[in-house]
């Protein structure tokens, strides 16, 4: 029998130091269960309200050979069902080469092999020769089976179980914390995905935590560094960072760097802007550009950001596009990214974020992940660009991202090492790394952070 003395079970136990074992990386026993076990139970973030705008529109959403039609039934309701027919199981949709996920508008859906049809309430219409089946179609046996659907923050969220419990609980409390910032009002920018090389975990913990920045992205470095945080959240949890006095309304995005910060805060906007392309916007730029015009030699960096976010918040209400105001106290606690158990994370602002998510390939395959990443931000009314999913290479993303890349590729195939004895994330920083293994144990009933042999209870 295992030892379970030892296993990390609540948010008090993460805090100190463990070791995550390489199953849930590398096993393709865990990866096939997961299907089961996890993605089955939870709740998934399958596409944004903005893409389906009008009454017919649907989206396509696969996890492993699940797949589900989202589609807008009217003015303020939204229906979800299994993308399967059930007379013979053939996909009422198919997805096209190349593409992540279908979209599109119908009256209603055909399925391809005979034809049986089905109203956007999922209702079957139509079945050719109906009556030999006797009557044993009636009582909803020949509509499509429903699935679970709702929306918030302006994405809509289904779940494969019946029995599960409301979004609004599932969230908690990512969703109070996050509310302020009106997500709900931000549009893509852009919007890319790719087949990777390494299991959707190891994806998204590329992203959860600030431990690698110094590494990972020495140049960032250049322009100041703060200290940075991970907490537990019950299912979820967030990341932020150790933010000066005074800077708390541009807490922990690092846009203020040594030296003259008028300068360096241009400089770090510049290179976000060209090698990252993200956690920041045009206006924010421009402003930034100006800063060594406007502001005498010598202005304290803390006077330097609230001249800088000011400006630019006043330019952007000039031309329609207006920020939430959120308390600085809130901003502090709320961090600078949320992950969303199991696969989802925000990294809100308030006026733009940036939002990964990853998802297994194939049943059964820990070694490859579907992985996507998409900007968003506020645009005046009716000027948002029309953007899709875009598949990208991993040598054609920007340039920070593909040095996170180099990670992913290299921690799966390391952790295959018969020397790896496991993940020694830093309690502090890489918190969210031990909090999604605890929370990942719960559902798959392995797997659990072990407590760090010689630590102190």
């Amino acid at each position: 029998m295992a030892d379970v003395s030892n296993i990390c079970e609540s948010a008090d136990e993460i805090e100190q130091p463990v070791v995550i074992g390489p199953e849930a990386y590398v096993s393709p026993d865990y990866a096939h269960d997961e299907q089961a076990r996890l993605w089955r139970k939870v709740w998934l973030q399958a596409g944004r309200l903005e893409d389906i705008p009008n009454v017919g529109d649907f989206v396509t959403f696969d996890i492993l050979t699940d797949s589900v039609i989202v589609v807008r039934t009217g003015a303020d309701s939204i229906d979800a069902y299994y993308n399967v027919c059930p007379h013979r199981g053939r996909r009422l949709v198919d997805t096209p080469p190349g593409q992540r996920n279908a979209r599109g508008t119908k009256n209603n859906f055909i399925c391809g092999y005979h034809g049986w049809t089905f109203g956007i309430d999922g209702k079957n219409s139509y079945v050719e020769h109906e009556a030999d089946w006797n009557g044993s179609l009636c009582g909803g046996r020949a509509d499509l089976g429903t699935v679970k659907v709702d929306t918030w923050g302006g994405w809509l969220w289904i779940n494969l179980d019946p029995e599960s419990g409301p979004l609004s609980e599932y969230l908690d409390p990512a969703a109070r914390m996050l509310e302020p910032y009106q997500l709900q009002n931000m549009r893509p920018r852009w919007r890319k995905w790719v087949v990777f090389e390494c299991n959707w975990k190891v994806a998204m913990e590329a992203f959860c935590e600030t431990y690698h920045v110094n590494t990972t992205h020495p140049e960032f470095m250049e322009f100041g560094q703060f200290r940075g945080w991970a907490r537990n959240q019950k299912l979820h949890s967030n990341i932020g960072y150790e933010a000066p006095k005074g800077q708390e309304e541009d807490s922990g995005k690092l846009r203020l760097g040594i030296g003259d910060a008028r300068l360096s805060t241009a400089e770090m906007q510049n290179f976000t802007w060209e090698n990252a392309n993200t956690n920041t916007t045009r206006t924010l730029v421009d402003v930034a550009n100006r800063l060594a015009d406007e502001l005498p030699e010598g202005t304290p960096a803390a006077e330097v950001s609230a001249y800088w976010i000011q400006t630019a918040k006043a330019e952007d209400a000039a031309r329609g596009v207006i920020w939430p105001t959120v308390d600085p106290t809130h901003t502090a606690q709320a961090g600078t990214a949320w992950q969303i158990f199991p696969n989802f994370q925000i990294g809100h602002a308030v006026n733009n974020m940036l939002c990964y998510q990853a998802r297994p390939y194939k049943l059964g395959d820990a070694d490859h992940c579907i992985f996507e990443a998409a900007v968003y931000e506020l645009w005046p009314e009716g000027e948002a660009p029309e953007t899709e999913w875009t598949y990208t290479e991993p040598q054609d993303w920007p340039p920070v991202l593909q040095q996170d890349f180099n990670n992913m590729a290299a921690v799966q195939q390391g952790m295959k090492n018969v020397g790896f004895r496991g993940a020694q994330p830093n309690p502090y920083m890489e918190r969210s790394v031990a909090s999604l293994h605890m929370n990942l144990a719960k559902f798959m009933g392995i797997g659990a952070p072990r407590k760090a042999e010689g630590r102190n209870d």
